[in-house]
Order: C-alpha cells, then structure tokens, then sequence
C-alpha cells in the first residue's frame, strides 16, 4: 500500500505562510506630489544647465582650424588629374597656404578629413579579414570571402591586406611649414603612437615566422598589394622599418571606420621639443606641401587638413554642451508650466503652523 501524503486535500499547494511567500514584507511606495516633483524638477534643469555652460566654456577654450585643400590653390591641377584614372600612379604635389590668427597653445593634432565618404556601409565594413590582419599564417594567402571582389589582384596573387577597407585606404601625405622672419622651417610632427593601444598591440599584427632572420618583404612573398596601392604593405614607411606591414599606424588608424560621412583621423601630433613650437604653434603663416593622390570626384566627396587642440573634453565639438543646455531649458520649461497648474487647480492656503496645504475641495452633492 502506497503512503498517503500528509498535505493531500484541497489546500495541498497553499504556500507557507511567511512573510516572503504571503508577500508580508516591509515595502516602501514613492507619494507623488507637488512638493516633491517641482523640487526636483527645478534641480535636474540647475544641474543641466551647468554642465552645458561649464562643457560650453571648456570647448570654447580649444581652437581649431580645418583647410579645405580638394581643389583649392596649385591642388586644383592635381583634383583635375585624379579625375583620370590613368593618372593613378603618376605622383602629383600642391601647396595651400594658410593663417593662424592666434597661438595654438598646448598639444596640437594634425588630422586629415574626407566630406561624404561613407565608412559606416554594411557591406564596405564586413570587407575585410581580421585573420589575416591579427597576423595569423593561414589566412594569409587564403583571405576569408568577405573580401571580394579585393581578394586577388590581376595575377591571381591573394591580396594583403584585402577587402574594400584597406583597397580604400587614405594616402596623402602633408609636410606642414611656419614660415616666419627667421625663414620657413618643417613643423615637427610624431607619426608614431597615433593608434588605440589595443588596436596597435592586439588587433593588428605582422605574421610570425619561425625563420626570424626573414625580412618582411620575404614574409609577405606570394601575396599582392591592393588595386588601388603605389606601395606594397611592407613598403608603407621607408623611414622606419618597423612601421610597415600590418602594424603600420597610418593604415590601422585608417582600419577603424567612422561612424558618419563627414570624419577626420589623426595624422601626427605636434612635437613640442623643438623650438619655436614648446608652447604649440604660434601664430603666423603656414603652408602645407601636398602628395595629393587620394581620389573624391568619384562620390563628390572634399579632403581637408585639421589642426586642433584638445582638453580633457577632447576636441572642439559644440554636441553635448548644447545637449545639455536645451535639455536643461526644456527642464525649467517644464517644471515652470506644472508650478503654473499646480497653483491654479490646487493654490496652497497658509495654516496655523506657517506653512502651505492644498485647499480643500468641496463635497460633492449627495
């Protein structure tokens, strides 16, 4: 005979009766009124407002100057050129002549930046094998299908680095000049340490070979250059050896895609331990020498140079302290409309002990 359960009957699957099971726990529920939403109404639009005028002045303190060179000055004759693709290979320079009003104080950054050309496509950001870019051997001389149609060139070579990301890559190149009345002299600039550390030292990394006395040229034989390269990627810095491959700074800063059409990259950072430039740049003519080989007639696209300087905020960029102004306002709007209808639908009235009670509301008829 089977043992009869001891719970069995119509209460069989009551819950214990504790205070979690019978939901007897202690709980707390906000009251909503008047004097607690208006205050606090009235402080986050405090708080917003000066945060977007502190955000405002730091931006403010920073300068920048953008000079748009695509078909300005002696770079007219090289945007005509590029118009032929014939030309590809044939090397074009131009000069664009400038003015800094007032001294860029500080640390100062030369960017490069391109007007409606889209990063931010599906397809062109898939475009690309971060196997073979990490360094690994098999993928190599066997680009994963995403790359196509830039997985061979025409000699049926793999192609390294391949995809549309890297084929597209950005390659003026600008020699900056102060001319002052000592004479003109180059403006020192860092071309190294321009990269995210993680993307120079984890994401992008030359192939390893147990033969270590290999150059690089012999590391990457058997593979092509993109369509639209003059250098192979061994041979993208012939200043300094170990800034060539896949860690070459200029195409992992170009690897990463902008998010919007309209972007610049960082292209070298002012080298402050030269005079006349401890201070940042002073004010004065400049000039920059062009190798202008970078092609935009094609999705009507304009290139310009940045110099910018920068504050713990970053860059001179107007979004977040106008964000939080207008945000701040609407605030205040806000709170000032709901004090409007909470005095006239339910005016306060003064007690005995000094402060303010809602008056109260008649009965309604029986």
């Amino acid at each position: 005979m089977g043992k009869a359960k001891a719970n069995a009957g119509p209460l069989a699957r009551r819950p214990d009766n504790s205070a979690f099971k019978q939901q007897r726990l202690p709980a707390w529920s906000p009251m909503l009124t008047a004097q607690t939403v208006l205050p606090f109404f009235y402080g986050m639009a405090i708080v917003c407002v000066l945060l977007g005028v502190w955000l405002l002045v730091t931006v403010q303190n920073t300068h920048e100057l953008k000079v748009d060179y695509t078909h300005t000055g002696s770079c007219d004759k090289c945007f005509e050129k590029r118009k032929d693709r014939a030309n590809a290979n044939q090397s074009c320079n131009c000069t664009v002549v400038f003015n800094i009003e007032n001294t860029f104080k500080g640390d100062v950054f030369f960017y490069y930046g391109l007007i409606n050309f889209h990063q931010n496509l599906r397809q062109y950001m898939d475009s690309r094998d971060d196997g073979q870019m990490i360094g690994r051997n098999k993928n190599l001389k066997n680009p994963s299908s995403y790359c196509e149609p830039f997985i061979k060139d025409k000699n049926g070579l793999p192609i390294a680095p391949c995809g549309a990301v890297a084929n597209s890559m950005f390659n003026d190149s600008f020699t900056l000049l102060y001319h002052s009345a000592a004479g003109s002299r180059v403006v020192p600039l860092f071309r190294k340490g321009i990269t995210w550390y993680t993307d120079k030292n984890v994401k992008f990394r030359n192939p390893q070979v147990e033969n270590k006395t290999l150059t690089l040229a012999q590391v990457f034989e058997g593979t092509g250059q993109p369509l639209y390269w003059q250098k192979p990627v061994y041979d993208l810095d012939p200043w300094d050896r170990n800034n060539n491959g896949f860690i070459n700074e200029d195409l992992i800063v170009w690897m990463r895609e902008a998010a919007f059409p309209n972007f610049k990259k960082l292209y070298g950072v002012l080298n402050r331990a030269i005079e006349p430039f401890t201070d940042g740049l002073p004010a004065g003519n400049y000039s920059v020498l062009i190798s202008y080989n970078f092609p935009v007639e094609y999705f009507q696209g304009r290139k310009e140079v940045v110099l910018s300087t920068v504050s713990w905020f970053g860059g001179q960029n107007n979004f977040l302290p106008v964000a939080y102004l207008v945000t701040g306002c609407l605030i205040l709007l806000l709170a000032v409309i709901l004090t409007a209808v909470w005095w006239k639908f339910d005016p306060p009235v003064a007690t005995a002990a000094g402060c303010c009670e809602p008056t109260p509301r008649e009965a309604p008829p029986h």
